[in-house]
């Protein structure tokens, strides 16, 4: 291919890549060493009670910000260095809960509380998705003709339903007396709180993402059993080989592609986890990176944001889903560079 017709393909691609991911990413990074702060004046304020002759005056100080010619409150921007990094991940505290072996401690600072909950859900629901929608594959695959369309649709529906409101309608099954919980009371015949628990919090939260993201690993195996060689599956059959050892000899190895392309997905899907932490109102209980992030975005009391530490945590963020990618990414390498060999 040459130059030019690359370019004319690529070039939009890559302009856009530039203008809405690299160059904000840069500015993030560049946000995380500086602290923006409103600019604070102390004045004294005089009251007096009423009255003539017998009045009695006070002088009080007060702090109230500053305020340009615009009216608005002025701002000055420091450079912090690495302060909010050290804010956030607090290396002295959490070095001294290891060396205690005290989890509690660890769990106390909010990073690596948040670290160790978006871990979890994103390795234990990964093997779960492929799974699943591997299974629902290969049911849907053998299944005839004039029943696979409706199969399909099903199937596709919980894809389909907007994050948030999946979160949501998960959560009305479940808290109170939804009808969920209602019926496991009456069938075990004791009281079930499933939010007064991270546990249990954290079991619906798998659930839901499991259910809501398995169709989508199912219609790229789906596409991808369309493919298998017909003559392989035959000769395997005609050698003894039984469904197991056609599935882990023949199916799986010709899926791989797309077990590893949903892998990147998935892992970088989930490791933002940030709707199941609305949805499920569990901040109390269980709080993700991605949510970490929001909150230092949300103002406080005074109106302020923290900007730096927001831009640290998503820096960080994004350093996590680059590890976990790299196995990933280096088996796609590999595999490219054997087939161009």
């Amino acid at each position: 291919m040459k130059f030019r017709v690359f370019a004319a393909f690529a070039g939009p691609s890559l302009l856009l890549m530039l203008c809405f991911i690299a160059i904000p990413l840069v500015n993030v990074f560049i946000q995380s060493f500086y602290n923006t702060q409103t600019i604070f004046e102390t004045i004294e304020i005089e009251s007096c009670t009423p009255g003539f002759g017998t009045s009695t005056c006070v002088t009080e100080t007060a702090t109230r910000p500053v305020l340009g010619e615009d009216g608005k409150a002025l701002e000055r921007t420091l450079f912090v260095g690495w302060e909010s990094y050290t804010n956030i991940l607090k290396p002295s505290q959490a070095w001294n809960a290891v060396k205690q072996f005290s989890w509690s401690g660890l769990m106390a600072i909010d990073f690596w509380k948040a670290l160790r909950f978006t871990l979890t859900f994103t390795l234990i629901s990964l093997p779960l998705v492929i799974g699943l929608g591997l299974v629902i594959a290969l049911s849907v695959n053998s299944l005839a003709k004039s029943i696979k369309g409706q199969i399909i649709f099903v199937s596709l529906l919980p894809f389909i339903i907007t994050p948030v409101i999946g979160a949501l309608s998960i959560r009305w099954l479940f808290i109170g007396d939804g009808i969920l919980t209602a019926m496991l009371e009456w069938w075990l015949q004791i009281d079930i709180a499933m939010f007064a628990q991270a546990w249990t919090i954290e079991m619906m939260m798998l659930f839901y993402r499991v259910w809501h993201v398995a169709p989508f690993a199912f219609v790229v195996f789906y596409a991808g059993l369309q493919t298998v060689n017909n003559d392989t599956l035959e000769s395997a059959i005609i050698d003894g080989a039984s469904r197991f050892e056609r599935l882990r000899y023949v199916v799986i190895p010709h899926l791989m592609p797309l077990i590893v392309f949903v892998s990147l997905i998935h892992l970088m899907d989930s490791y933002r986890v940030f709707e199941e932490i609305v949805g499920f109102s569990s901040q109390a209980h269980v709080i993700s990176l991605q949510w970490l992030t929001y909150d230092f975005l949300v103002p406080d009391e005074s109106g302020n944001r923290a900007i730096s530490r927001a831009s640290a945590s998503s820096m960080l963020t994004m350093v996590g889903i680059v590890i976990l990618l790299i196995p990933l990414l280096r088996k796609t390498w590999n595999d490219h560079k054997s087939r161009v060999l």
